[in-house]
């Protein structure tokens, strides 16, 4: 047993890991209040073994044309096959994998300061892409970007969770405080279009991080081949306040339901599997995220309703909220000073819908000060696991947090101002 002392520098250590694994999970909509047409779905749960909702529907219908350009924007458009020979990738999962998961750094060109207003993806076999993510890299990240890029034999190069580029956050806190992607697509998504006023700032020199997830199920090759592309809307306003995602993990700890049975129903046998799939970084976000939201890594506490509490560090506006699970969910809420004469709701899923995970703009944004606390709580249903087509030829299993289809998440998102 370790010494308390000791236990707690160890478990610090162990949550630097938290922040690098939840930057991949963002909402689809940025819609802050005031925003125009933002509904498009989240990204997907990213799933190795099993499809998912998102599949289940059908075929994407093709992108809609963009909105409008306001005063101040011009389109930039960037590809994660832009300097491939034939103008395409062919994904290739890992032996014993159906997917694939690889990142393209995308040079946007800016030669001066600008915002992201806007942001729409472009699928381009919609029978492989699973969902997308992209990612801001600063001017001094590039390099390191490169790096990545040149060790990789294949195009791009494999990117489970997120970039895994160097964080410019001081720590854990600042990385969730402040997470570095710009928009997400699943299927059905439609264009990414932020309010008028607000923008997310874009230095000069910056590059972008294209995160494709290919699911290899139906199409494998040539059949396979890819060349997604991300029409980014930007401004050369001076005017407009930056955005910024706050994102709100909370554990999730769901045993198997009643008549379910099987090895992985034991939380140790399940958790390596995890690790196997995903790797030690896994076990660190697992352990990380109970020292965040003071649970006991060694001890946790197991039960369908998570939840987790956390202290606003700076004054903060917050114009959206939204909640990213997976298949078990059932429901999410966002409180601002639960149990408090100001206690706000944020966000109120009381019936969670997978394949509608868009942020909803607040009616009047809510103004949080330092010490005010905000709570994420998520209920999700094992017994789910026996009625979704989805998950029936996956084993029970006690369920952690994970990327994957039979694993799950407990994530609210915020979009504030300061």
């Amino acid at each position: 047993m370790l010494r308390p002392a000791h236990r707690s520098v160890r478990l610090l250590a162990v949550a630097a890991a938290t922040a690098v694994a939840l930057t991949a999970c963002g909402t689809g909509d940025q819609a802050p209040d005031g925003a125009a047409s933002a509904s498009a779905s989240a990204p997907s749960d990213h799933g190795t073994d099993g499809t998912d909702g998102a599949h289940d529907t059908g075929t994407p219908s093709p992108p809609a044309s963009p909105s409008p350009l306001r005063a101040g924007e011009e389109f930039v458009t960037v590809g994660v096959a832009d300097d491939l020979p034939g103008g395409r990738y062919v994904p290739d999962a890992p032996e014993g994998s159906t997917d694939d998961y690889r990142c393209f750094l995308a040079d946007p060109g800016l030669t001066s300061d600008a915002f992201v207003t806007g942001v729409q993806f472009l699928p381009a076999n919609p029978a492989v892409v699973h969902h997308s993510i992209v990612f801001r890299v600063e001017p001094d990240q590039v390099g390191a970007a490169l790096e990545k890029d040149a060790e990789d034999e294949r195009p791009g190069w494999e990117c489970f969770g997120g970039p895994g580029l160097p964080s410019k956050s001081r720590n854990v806190m600042d990385g969730l405080d402040a997470a570095p992607w710009l928009a997400g697509w699943a299927p059905g998504g439609r264009e990414n279009l932020f309010a008028d006023e607000v923008g997310v700032p874009l230095s000069a020199g910056s590059q972008v991080v294209i995160q494709m997830h290919y699911n290899l199920r139906v199409a494998t090759g040539d059949a396979a081949a890819d060349n997604t592309q991300v029409r980014l809307r930007t401004s050369s306003r001076t005017d407009l306040e930056p955005l910024r995602t706050t994102l709100l993990p909370a554990p999730v700890e769901l045993p198997c339901a009643e008549g379910q049975s099987g090895p992985l129903c034991s939380r140790g046998s399940s958790v390596a599997d995890v690790v196997r799939r995903f790797g030690q970084g896994s076990m660190r976000t697992i352990g990380g995220l109970q020292l965040l939201c003071d649970g006991d890594p060694f001890a946790p506490k197991a039960g369908a309703t998570q939840s987790c509490v956390r202290k606003v560090r700076a004054p903060e506006t917050v114009r959206a909220a939204a909640g990213h699970m997976h298949l078990l969910g059932k429901s999410i809420t966002i409180v601002a000073n639960e149990g408090t004469s100001r206690e706000r709701t944020l966000l109120d899923i009381p019936v969670w819908d997978f394949d509608d995970q868009s942020a909803r703009p607040l009616d009047t944004p809510v103004a949080l000060k330092p010490g005010d606390t905000i709570t994420v709580t998520c209920t999700h249903d094992a017994a789910l696991r026996d009625q979704l087509p989805s998950l029936q030829d996956v084993p029970d299993r006690y369920v952690v947090w994970g990327e994957g289809t039979t694993d799950e998440m407990c994530l609210g998102i915020l979009l504030v101002t300061d």
